[in-house]
């Protein structure tokens, strides 16, 4: 109701009492600017089709209530295509829930603690193949001794391939993540919400065999648990968001898959506040590495839980591609975006802003996810600061953890559209810059 008073959203995502030092949440649930259930009813046709634009509007002004925040994450990571109707969706749906479904079937046919409503902490098996029967081990794994007999079976069959140890092996990593999870909420009190975030880590890891499993994605995948009740739901969910963020967590023999936006924050920071790049070459800090959290959880760490949802919907606005949908559906098991999906007409009433001001650049090398931005756009803002105090990179580090709960996420969203534009028209102005970034608009 128009003038009624914000409200505060910490009741939704309840925080364990003990847990004093929690940083406090800034985001409201305003009427007339959060997209509300009635607006977000409001948006759909009578067969099911969704007004993306007005919808989008709305988030940009105030944020997404939480009681629909999962079903329009849905639609914002590129789960569903906003003109498709409630038929085609509940297709689509029902299809991925039996995907996931037997994935998850044929993880357990070879691990049984999967699905089981446990997790394991310590690793069951050696990079040989060998089931370890270290009783000090064992007995962490949070396990009864029927998963010292699921490995001893496991491995008393033919020889386990590569791909079989490489998945065991990363199993009890996921659990000891998984028990660091946001911790400080009252919802992962309960085993079985521990014992679902494992298993759709578990099973990601194993569908996702270029990547597999890294720290962090626990991070990304727990509000997915949380949003969504079904399982399979809350999975694809996170998997389409991996498939913006993935290229962050692949490594090589000669590099870590964040650096390709590190280097961009770099150029970023090179031509908006050449002083402050230049100050923190100086200080050994060219490399950005002091911003690889950051850019890795998408500033999970940096914002109360409440507060990093806000901001991630806010960017996933900014950035919608009324596209999506279709490119990741048409590039199948590739887990990416592809240059050979098919090609559509695209609206740009349909877009989000950032991704307006994308569209206006040819080259599609030039494309800067948001997050970069607003990381420049916290660099920016404490300029001053790590130009005079910081004196080394212990300075930066804690300049930088002492935004942790003072930021705003849509002051942050705003800072980085303006940075966006202004990189943009300099870096058109800036010969070096060029040569990384071609610009054609």
């Amino acid at each position: 109701m128009w003038g009624a008073p914000a409200e505060p959203a910490d009741s939704y995502y309840e925080v364990r009492p003990e847990c004093t030092d929690v940083p406090n949440t800034k985001f409201k649930i305003r009427p007339g600017k959060t997209l509300s259930v009635r607006r977000w009813k409001a948006a759909f046709s009578p067969d099911g089709r969704l007004d993306i634009a007005k919808t989008l509007d709305r988030i940009h002004r105030g944020g997404i209530h939480p009681t629909i925040r999962g079903e329009v994450w849905e639609f914002l990571l590129g789960c569903f295509d906003a003109d498709s109707t409630y038929e085609e969706r509940d297709q689509i749906r029902q299809q991925r829930r039996e995907q996931y479904a037997k994935m998850k079937s044929d993880c357990r046919e070879i691990f049984p603690v999967v699905g089981s409503g446990k997790y394991i902490t310590a690793p069951v098996i050696t990079e040989d193949g060998q089931p370890i029967s270290d009783p000090l081990v064992l007995a962490e794994t949070s396990q009864d001794d029927n998963t010292i007999e699921i490995v001893k079976e496991l491995t008393s069959r033919d020889p386990l391939d590569n791909k079989v140890i490489q998945w065991l092996l990363t199993l009890h990593q996921i659990g000891l993540d998984v028990r660091r999870t946001d911790r400080t909420l009252v919802f992962y009190e309960k085993e079985e919400n521990l014992a679902k975030l494992w298993d759709i880590l578990s099973v990601y890891a194993w569908i996702d065999t270029d990547v597999g499993y890294c720290q962090g994605m626990s991070d990304l995948c727990s509000p997915m648990i949380m949003l969504l009740e079904d399982e399979a739901d809350a999975f694809w969910c996170f998997e389409r968001l991996m498939r913006r963020l993935r290229g962050n967590f692949r490594c090589t023999d000669s590099s870590v898959g964040v650096e390709t936006q590190l280097c961009s924050l770099a150029t970023v920071t090179q031509v908006i506040d050449p002083k402050l790049h230049q100050h923190l070459e100086t200080l050994g800090g060219g490399d950005y590495l002091f911003a690889f959290r950051m850019l890795m959880v998408l500033f999970r760490r940096e914002f109360s839980f409440c507060d990093s949802l806000y901001l991630w919907e806010m960017m996933w606005a900014l950035e919608y591609d009324p596209d999506m949908f279709y490119q990741y559906e048409d590039s199948g098991s590739d887990m990416e975006k592809t240059e050979g999906a098919k090609v559509r007409q695209k609206s740009t009433r349909k877009c989000g802003k950032y991704e307006r001001e994308n569209m206006k650049v040819k080259n599609p090398e030039a494309h800067l996810p948001i997050s970069v931005f607003l990381v420049a756009s916290v660099l920016k803002d404490k300029s001053s600061t790590l130009l005079q105090e910081a004196r080394g990179l212990d300075d930066v580090v804690q300049i930088l953890n002492d935004i942790t709960g003072n930021l705003d996420a849509k002051k942050a969203c705003i800072g980085a559209m303006k940075l966006h534009k202004k990189y943009l028209k300099k870096a058109q102005a800036t010969p070096s810059t060029q040569k990384l970034f071609p610009f054609t608009l």
